[in-house]
C-alpha cells in the first residue's frame, strides 16, 4: 500500500510538472519534440564543425562569426517579411534585448575562437556546465536560490569540468579559458532570455540577437576579410544554414514538448561532436574528456530532477 501511495504521489507530481502525456496526440508531440531536439544538436554540431574547418583553413574567426550572424539575419528577415516589420521589431524591453544580444555575441565569439585550440568533444563537455552556472547565478539575479542538494550537485559538476580541462601548474590553456568564458556568457544569456519570456515574441528576440551580431562586426570586415577559396564556400554556407536552421528547430522542439523532457536529449551532442572531431579532424578525446563530461551531464540531470521535485 505504501509503495502504491508513493507511486501515485510520484505520478501526481509528474502531471503537475507537465511530464506525463495524457493523450496519444501529446505522446506523438513529445516524440516529435525529442526528434527535433536531436536534429537541433546535430545542426549545432554541423555549425561548430564547419566553423572549425573554416578557421583552420585560414579564415579569421571574426569573419566566420559574422557570416554566421548574416546567415541567421537572412532567416530572421524572412520571418519579418511574413509577420510584418512592426510586429517583429517592437520590443517592450529594448535595453534587455540589447544586453541579451551582446551576451550571445560574446559567447559565439569565445566559442569560435576556442575551436582553433580545442577538440570538439572537449568544447562540448565544457559547454554542458551551462545549467550548473545558470543554477548558481539565478539566485542573485532572479531570486531562484538553490538548496544544499543542488549546491552539492553544482560543486560535483565543476569537479567534472576540472577533470575535462586538467589545469596544471602552468595555468589554464587559452582554448579552455575561451570556452569557459563563452559558457559564462551563454549562461547569462539564458538568464536574460528567461527575463524576456512572455515579454517579447520569440521572433522579436531572435531578430535582435542576429541583427546585433551582424551589425557589430560589419565595420571590422574590411580590415579582416580574407577571400575564401571556392572549396570553402559550401562550408561557409553550412555555417550560416546550420545556425539558422538549428535555432528554428529548437523553437519547434520546445513548442512540442516540455523542457524537462527535451533536456536529457540535448546531451547527445557530445556523441555527434566526438564523431565529427574524429572523422573530420582526426581528434581522439582522452578518457578524461568522457569521464568529466559524464560527471557534468549527471550533475545537470540531477539539477533538472530536483527542479521538477521542487515544482511538483
Amino acid at each position: 500500500m505504501a509503495s502504491e501511495s508513493r507511486q501515485e504521489e510520484g505520478s501526481s507530481a509528474r502531471r503537475r510538472a507537465g511530464l506525463d502525456a495524457r493523450t496519444p496526440a501529446e505522446r506523438r508531440n513529445r516524440g516529435v519534440g525529442i526528434a527535433l531536439m536531436v536534429a537541433t544538436v546535430f545542426c549545432f554540431t554541423v555549425l561548430d564543425a564547419s566553423a572549425k574547418w573554416s578557421i583552420l583553413a585560414g579564415l579569421p574567426a571574426l569573419q566566420v562569426v559574422w557570416i554566421r550572424y548574416v546567415g541567421a539575419m537572412a532567416f530572421s528577415t524572412a520571418a519579418l517579411a511574413r509577420e510584418g516589420w512592426r510586429a517583429t521589431t517592437t520590443s517592450k524591453r529594448p535595453w534587455l534585448q540589447a544586453a541579451r544580444s551582446m551576451l550571445l555575441f560574446g559567447s559565439t565569439m569565445c566559442n569560435f575562437m576556442a575551436l582553433k585550440f580545442m577538440m570538439l568533444a572537449e568544447l562540448t563537455a565544457i559547454a554542458f556546465s551551462m545549467p550548473l552556472i545558470v543554477a548558481l547565478i539565478a539566485g542573485p539575479l532572479l531570486g531562484e536560490w538553490v538548496g544544499p542538494r543542488r549546491l552539492i550537485a553544482i560543486c560535483v559538476g565543476f569537479v567534472g569540468i576540472l577533470v575535462v580541462t586538467q589545469p596544471g601548474l602552468h595555468g589554464v590553456a587559452p582554448g579552455v579559458a575561451l570556452s569557459l568564458a563563452g559558457t559564462c556568457f551563454y549562461s547569462l544569456y539564458i538568464i536574460a532570455t528567461r527575463a524576456l519570456t512572455g515579454v517579447d515574441a520569440p521572433r522579436t528576440t531572435m531578430f535582435y540577437s542576429n541583427m546585433f551580431g551582424a551589425l557589430a562586426l560589419a565595420p571590422a570586415m574590411p580590415f579582416v576579410w580574407t577571400p575564401p577559396s571556392a572549396s570553402l564556400l559550401p562550408v561557409l554556407a553550412l555555417v550560416a544554414f546550420a545556425a539558422s536552421f538549428g535555432h528554428w528547430l529548437l523553437i519547434l522542439a520546445y513548442q512540442r514538448a516540455p523542457a524537462a523532457i527535451l533536456a536529457p536529449f540535448s546531451y547527445t551532442q557530445i556523441v555527434f561532436m566526438a564523431a565529427a572531431g574524429y572523422l573530420l579532424f582526426n581528434e581522439t578525446p582522452g578518457p578524461s574528456t568522457f569521464l568529466g563530461g559524464a560527471i557534468v551531464i549527471a550533475s545537470g540531470l540531477y539539477l533538472l530532477y530536483r527542479e521538477q521535485v521542487r515544482r511538483g
